[in-house]
């Protein structure tokens, strides 16, 4: 295929995918689309093994980093990111209500934390990025993704004097503009459908208005781009490719907790919620007794990001661990972010398979839309 993001990178399909497991990165790269890997939760030797083996996968086919570079977080205005004194600032009144939810649901204590909750958490400030940047330049990485708030200019900067692209996430014009005269080379235009951070506006409303206010710097369709058929809608609406990222958390690669990934197969499209309950900003997830409990009239509203998550990460830790045992109260609070297009994962199947049929039900949407044409 020949849009412009094909020719940016020297891709084979416009198909972009945002996952947390570097298994689909590479099984997407390798099937010609573009792997991007979530490092917010990196610590940067993580991040160095994972994008070693990537590499190792991939070989020369590109592959992409992205991160969260909020201009704006609880503790960014005190002029610093201590966690040990963030967690000052949670409330008493948090702590009880999580401990009082895990004695409800018979959720038992960690012997030992896992070693990915001890300290780390959200990367949202400089102290968290700036290293993981420092290792992604280091690597043969193409691309580098914002996923909440522009780009910084002397990231652009140093982006584009190793040849690596930059792309920031938007779920408003607003936004959008804001990351164009940030200097971002492409701008992901994320409906309300997506899973994970996202706005109030669909994605048939914000992908044209976005691909119309930052012409010509091409854009990715995301929300609710699962199948072929919303892959060819992408292009209607008048963008180079799309960025996909629910669609891979049911991929026999994706590390999904097991039991996440039987409720996302079972699930339909309107069993997502916006909620802040993860992350303390709006995020969509399955709904489940866990975020219903945090909408209950009677229970504390979401702390701010990064506080929300440094508060739940042991808890949500806790339900991980003891959530397979079927009927049992960890089992009905587990959950995890996804998108609406969760209604149409009704299969586990391989990352490169799910690339194949995006293009294929591609082919047969464009053909079909050029018999109505010719009608």
């Amino acid at each position: 295929m020949k849009t412009p993001v094909c020719q940016m990178f020297g891709i084979e399909f416009p198909i972009f995918a945002f996952t947390h497991c570097r298994d689909v990165v590479a099984a997407v790269s390798k099937a010609g689309g573009l792997g991007v890997l979530g490092a917010t939760a990196h610590s940067p030797e993580q991040l160095e093994i994972d994008l070693g083996w990537i590499e190792d996968e991939v070989g020369d086919a590109p592959y992409g980093v992205d991160l969260l570079l909020p201009q704006k977080y609880v503790g960014a205005e005190a002029g610093g990111f201590e966690r040990g004194a963030l967690k000052e600032l949670i409330p008493q009144e948090h702590r009880d209500f999580l401990d009082g939810m895990m004695s409800r649901y018979d959720v038992p204590p960690l012997v030992e934390l896992p070693a990915e909750m001890r300290g780390r958490g959200l990367g949202v400030s400089e102290a968290d990025y700036l290293p993981l940047i420092d290792i992604a330049f280091h690597y043969k990485t193409k691309l580098l993704v914002s996923a909440l708030g522009p780009p910084p200019a002397w990231l652009v900067k140093d982006a584009h004097e190793r040849n690596v692209l930059v792309a920031a996430l938007a779920g408003k014009v607003e936004h959008a503009v804001r990351h164009k005269n940030a200097g971002a080379d492409i701008i992901i235009a994320q409906g309300s459908e997506a899973g994970g951070h996202t706005g109030q506006i669909s994605t048939m409303v914000l992908v044209p208005e976005v691909v119309e206010a930052v012409a010509p710097v091409p854009v990715l369709a995301a929300g609710g781009i699962g199948t072929g058929r919303q892959v060819a809608a992408s292009f209607a609406l008048g963008a180079a490719g799309v960025w996909c990222g629910s669609v891979w958390l049911t991929t026999e690669e994706a590390e999904t907790h097991p039991v996440v990934k039987q409720k996302y197969v079972a699930a339909g499209s309107s069993d997502t919620v916006r909620s802040r309950s993860l992350t303390g900003k709006p995020a969509r997830q399955l709904r489940t007794a866990w975020t219903d409990e945090w909408d209950r009239p009677d229970t504390p509203d979401p702390l701010g990001m990064p506080l929300q998550s440094i508060l739940t990460g042991p808890y949500l830790a806790r339900i991980n661990g003891a959530a397979h045992q079927e009927g049992s109260g960890a089992h009905t609070l587990i959950n995890y972010a996804v998108g609406q297009i969760v209604g149409q994962m009704n299969q586990v199947k391989p990352a490169k398979q799910v690339v194949y049929e995006l293009i294929d039900e591609l082919i047969d949407a464009a053909e079909t839309m050029q018999k109505v044409m010719e009608a």
